[in-house]
């Protein structure tokens, strides 16, 4: 079976470097409960109505009655679901802007604190599938921030939610049954099923329906758990996902070309930039996600995990003639001035942009929120 993730994430556009966005709007302030106020349930007759035409579909695919009432005795229609499905920004980031989030300084260093942690469970899991451990790091470090960003909004509702009213319908309602599935098996409970906006879950974001088809009880325990403390499940599960879509033991990646790794085709994603040699497992990444960035940047980041060194190669200027060091120093300065501009990694996103737009306020220059030479200048 070769259905996975590409197909659900180019819609949705969920992987880890999403958590590297701005501030939240008004729209999603985080509720008592710990969720935008957007992802609670709210009343909706339609809604209401179309759950009750559902339950024969599922009756009909072997969902009990028992676990359809328990599912659905405290989920309801999420309207910041339908939100965020019809407003996602597909950002188009540079090679290098993505290399630079997906290899912060923070996300390296929590990675090779996690994978030491981790490291007799994630030898195991290497043993037993044949999936590099520090490739198998590095996708929970994409997805999750090393189990930092699980996703915390109820499954069943956010499926359900898609499926009535969201552009995909029919895929939505395959995950929501797939997902009652999985209570059905007892592998969690209703309140532990949680999971992105757009039903992604766990350590290592598993849709409902890859999840039925490769995740794996590693630990032993009699359930498949990728959403608990414990991520040996959802790592396990990510290498089984990995060797059964053609992962080749043994085999790197790829490597930076002209660095004596492996041999393979030739990829140069950003004109100008660093050029890469990769082989046929980076096209086994890409099930994961459907993306060349995607790819290197699980690639680059397992060997940043490893103890390898930064890329040699270099980047052109940006539109504004900046380095990347450049931007570094910029947010590095903004940053011993008070400002919190998020990560520092070169990277000019909105906290960033709203820094400098402050910055340049009170030295009374034209603002702009855009890192210039002369913001650069500036600062020092």
């Amino acid at each position: 079976m070769n259905f996975n993730r590409r197909v659900f994430l180019a819609g949705s556009g969920a992987f880890g470097l999403t958590a590297c966005t701005g501030a939240p709007s008004a729209m999603q302030r985080v509720s008592t409960n710990g969720l935008p106020a957007d992802l609670r349930p709210v009343a909706n007759d339609g809604f209401t109505r179309w759950v009750a035409a559902f339950r024969p579909r599922a009756r009909s695919a072997g969902i009990s009655s028992a676990t359809l009432d328990a599912a659905f005795a405290n989920a309801g229609y999420l309207p910041g679901v339908i939100t965020r499905d019809g407003t996602q920004i597909q950002t188009r980031r540079t090679l290098e802007e993505y290399l630079s989030i997906a290899t912060s300084d923070e996300r390296i260093s929590k990675g090779r604190a996690a994978f030491s942690r981790h490291a007799s469970t994630l030898s195991a899991i290497e043993s037993r599938y044949g999936v590099d451990a520090l490739i198998v790091a590095a996708i929970w470090g994409m997805e999750s921030q090393f189990g930092e960003k699980r996703g915390e909004i109820p499954v069943i509702s956010s499926t359900a939610t898609l499926a009535f009213d969201g552009r995909r319908g029919a895929f939505y309602e395959s995950q929501l049954i797939a997902a009652l599935r999985i209570l059905q098996s007892g592998d969690t409970t209703p309140a532990r099923l949680t999971g992105s906006w757009a039903g992604a879950m766990g350590h290592t974001q598993f849709i409902p329906t890859s999840y039925q088809s490769f995740a794996v009880d590693f630990t032993g325990d009699g359930r498949r758990d990728i959403w608990g403390d414990d991520p040996a499940d959802a790592l396990a599960s990510t290498a089984s996902y990995l060797a059964r879509n053609g992962w080749r033991t043994g085999l790197r990646w790829g490597a930076e070309a002209g660095t004596g790794g492996p041999s393979g085709r030739r990829i140069q994603p950003q004109s100008g930039g660093v050029s890469f040699t990769v082989t046929r497992n980076f096209d086994v990444l890409k099930t994961y996600n459907n993306s060349d960035l995607y790819a290197l940047g699980v690639g680059h980041l397992a060997d940043r995990i490893g103890g390898a060194g930064p890329l040699r190669g270099s980047f052109p200027p940006d539109a504004n003639g900046l380095s990347r060091d450049d931007r570094l120093a910029i947010q590095r300065a903004l940053a011993q001035r008070g400002y919190d501009i998020g990560t520092i990694d070169g990277v000019v996103g909105a906290k960033t942009q709203a820094a400098i737009s402050d910055f340049q306020r009170r030295q009374g220059m034209v603002v702009t929120g855009q890192a210039t030479r002369d913001v650069l200048a500036a600062l020092r």
